[in-house]
Protein backbone atom coordinates (compact mmCIF):
# COMPACT_ATOMS: atom_id res chain seq x y z
CA UNK A 1 0.00 0.00 0.00
CA UNK A 2 1.21 3.96 -1.12
CA UNK A 3 1.55 6.09 1.90
CA UNK A 4 -0.79 9.31 1.00
CA UNK A 5 1.96 12.12 0.60
CA UNK A 6 1.91 15.22 2.66
CA UNK A 7 0.23 18.30 1.41
CA UNK A 8 2.16 21.58 2.30
CA UNK A 9 -1.40 23.43 1.34
CA UNK A 10 -4.08 23.32 -0.61
CA UNK A 11 -4.41 24.33 -4.01
CA UNK A 12 -6.42 23.49 -7.16
CA UNK A 13 -7.16 24.27 -11.12
CA UNK A 14 -10.33 24.73 -13.16
CA UNK A 15 -9.51 24.66 -16.77
CA UNK A 16 -12.66 25.50 -19.80
CA UNK A 17 -12.55 26.12 -23.54
CA UNK A 18 -13.33 29.11 -24.80
CA UNK A 19 -14.25 29.52 -29.03
CA UNK A 20 -11.81 32.69 -29.66
CA UNK A 21 -8.30 33.04 -30.70
CA UNK A 22 -5.59 33.40 -27.38
CA UNK A 23 -5.18 36.74 -28.13
CA UNK A 24 -9.03 37.66 -27.66
CA UNK A 25 -9.35 35.81 -24.49
CA UNK A 26 -6.63 36.75 -22.63
CA UNK A 27 -7.76 40.57 -23.22
CA UNK A 28 -11.02 39.90 -22.46
CA UNK A 29 -9.10 38.93 -18.42
CA UNK A 30 -6.57 41.70 -18.67
CA UNK A 31 -8.56 44.62 -19.92
CA UNK A 32 -10.78 46.18 -16.47
CA UNK A 33 -13.49 47.72 -19.15
CA UNK A 34 -13.67 44.12 -20.35
CA UNK A 35 -13.67 42.04 -17.05
CA UNK A 36 -15.95 44.18 -15.56
CA UNK A 37 -19.35 43.17 -18.14
CA UNK A 38 -18.65 39.37 -16.91
CA UNK A 39 -17.10 39.23 -13.40
CA UNK A 40 -16.34 41.97 -11.63
CA UNK A 41 -20.00 43.34 -10.96
CA UNK A 42 -19.12 47.00 -8.84
CA UNK A 43 -16.76 46.99 -11.87
CA UNK A 44 -12.46 46.26 -12.10
CA UNK A 45 -9.85 49.26 -11.81
CA UNK A 46 -6.80 48.82 -13.36
CA UNK A 47 -5.34 46.91 -15.88
CA UNK A 48 -3.38 43.76 -15.10
CA UNK A 49 0.11 44.32 -15.86
CA UNK A 50 3.46 43.18 -13.13
CA UNK A 51 4.06 45.54 -10.69
CA UNK A 52 0.04 47.21 -10.84
CA UNK A 53 -2.21 46.94 -7.79
CA UNK A 54 -5.67 46.83 -9.39
CA UNK A 55 -9.42 46.98 -7.62
CA UNK A 56 -11.53 44.11 -8.50
CA UNK A 57 -14.92 45.15 -7.26
CA UNK A 58 -18.29 42.70 -6.28
CA UNK A 59 -21.73 44.46 -6.26
CA UNK A 60 -23.26 40.84 -5.46
CA UNK A 61 -20.46 40.27 -1.86
CA UNK A 62 -19.67 43.22 -0.23
CA UNK A 63 -16.38 45.40 -0.56
CA UNK A 64 -13.64 45.57 -3.18
CA UNK A 65 -10.67 43.76 -3.22
CA UNK A 66 -6.90 44.70 -3.73
CA UNK A 67 -5.65 42.55 -6.48
CA UNK A 68 -1.68 42.85 -6.84
CA UNK A 69 -0.23 41.53 -10.27
CA UNK A 70 2.80 39.49 -9.82
CA UNK A 71 3.59 38.85 -13.80
CA UNK A 72 1.80 39.65 -16.96
CA UNK A 73 3.34 37.49 -20.45
CA UNK A 74 0.22 38.51 -23.28
CA UNK A 75 -1.06 36.55 -24.53
CA UNK A 76 0.30 33.70 -22.35
CA UNK A 77 -0.08 33.98 -18.42
CA UNK A 78 -0.74 36.09 -15.37
CA UNK A 79 -0.08 35.86 -11.88
CA UNK A 80 -2.03 37.73 -9.45
CA UNK A 81 -1.92 37.76 -5.29
CA UNK A 82 -4.64 38.49 -2.87
CA UNK A 83 -5.08 38.58 0.69
CA UNK A 84 -7.22 36.03 2.99
CA UNK A 85 -6.81 35.53 6.13
CA UNK A 86 -6.45 31.12 5.42
CA UNK A 87 -3.23 31.17 3.35
CA UNK A 88 -0.17 29.46 4.38
CA UNK A 89 1.99 32.52 2.36
CA UNK A 90 4.16 34.69 4.99
CA UNK A 91 2.76 37.73 3.12
CA UNK A 92 -1.02 36.23 3.69
CA UNK A 93 -1.62 35.94 0.10
CA UNK A 94 -2.83 33.54 -2.23
CA UNK A 95 -1.22 33.12 -5.94
CA UNK A 96 -3.65 32.51 -8.85
CA UNK A 97 -1.95 31.59 -11.86
CA UNK A 98 -4.30 32.17 -15.40
CA UNK A 99 -2.82 30.66 -18.24
CA UNK A 100 -3.99 30.83 -21.94
CA UNK A 101 -3.09 27.98 -24.45
CA UNK A 102 -3.65 27.94 -27.90
CA UNK A 103 -6.03 25.02 -29.48
CA UNK A 104 -7.65 24.07 -32.79
CA UNK A 105 -5.05 26.40 -34.26
CA UNK A 106 -6.02 29.07 -32.31
CA UNK A 107 -9.51 29.20 -32.86
CA UNK A 108 -10.34 28.12 -29.43
CA UNK A 109 -8.27 28.97 -26.33
CA UNK A 110 -8.08 26.66 -23.11
CA UNK A 111 -7.40 28.78 -20.39
CA UNK A 112 -6.57 27.50 -16.85
CA UNK A 113 -6.55 28.57 -13.51
CA UNK A 114 -4.61 27.69 -10.55
CA UNK A 115 -5.00 29.44 -6.86
CA UNK A 116 -2.58 28.46 -4.10
CA UNK A 117 -1.15 28.75 -0.37
CA UNK A 118 -4.70 27.77 1.09
CA UNK A 119 -3.89 26.29 5.09
CA UNK A 120 -4.86 22.91 6.11
CA UNK A 121 -7.65 24.01 8.12
CA UNK A 122 -11.29 24.21 7.72
CA UNK A 123 -11.20 27.79 7.02
CA UNK A 124 -8.74 27.35 4.37
CA UNK A 125 -10.96 24.55 3.12
CA UNK A 126 -13.84 26.87 3.46
CA UNK A 127 -12.35 29.48 1.34
CA UNK A 128 -10.51 27.21 -1.04
CA UNK A 129 -13.52 25.57 -1.90
CA UNK A 130 -15.53 28.54 -2.45
CA UNK A 131 -12.70 30.36 -4.75
CA UNK A 132 -12.54 27.27 -6.47
CA UNK A 133 -16.45 27.79 -6.94
CA UNK A 134 -15.74 31.41 -7.81
CA UNK A 135 -13.27 30.54 -10.41
CA UNK A 136 -15.27 27.98 -12.19
CA UNK A 137 -18.17 30.22 -12.66
CA UNK A 138 -15.62 32.94 -14.04
CA UNK A 139 -14.93 30.94 -16.65
CA UNK A 140 -17.74 30.28 -17.39
CA UNK A 141 -19.10 33.89 -17.50
CA UNK A 142 -15.90 34.18 -19.69
CA UNK A 143 -17.52 31.77 -22.26
CA UNK A 144 -20.52 33.31 -22.84
CA UNK A 145 -19.53 36.92 -22.63
CA UNK A 146 -17.11 36.04 -25.49
CA UNK A 147 -18.91 34.29 -27.51
CA UNK A 148 -22.85 34.99 -26.74
CA UNK A 149 -22.49 38.74 -25.45
CA UNK A 150 -24.27 37.34 -22.50
CA UNK A 151 -23.45 38.31 -18.38
CA UNK A 152 -24.41 35.39 -16.76
CA UNK A 153 -23.08 36.86 -13.56
CA UNK A 154 -25.82 39.30 -13.04
CA UNK A 155 -27.97 38.81 -10.77
CA UNK A 156 -26.46 35.04 -10.07
CA UNK A 157 -25.67 35.56 -6.58
CA UNK A 158 -28.16 38.49 -5.65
Amino acid sequence: MNPIPELPDLSFTVSGRIARPRAEVYEAVADPEQLSRYFTTGGARGRLQAGEQVQWDFADFPGAFPVTVIEDEPPHRIVIEWDNAATTSEKGVTRVVFEFAPIDGDSRTLVTITESSWQLTPEGAKAAFGNCEGWTGMLTALKAWLEHGINLREGFYK
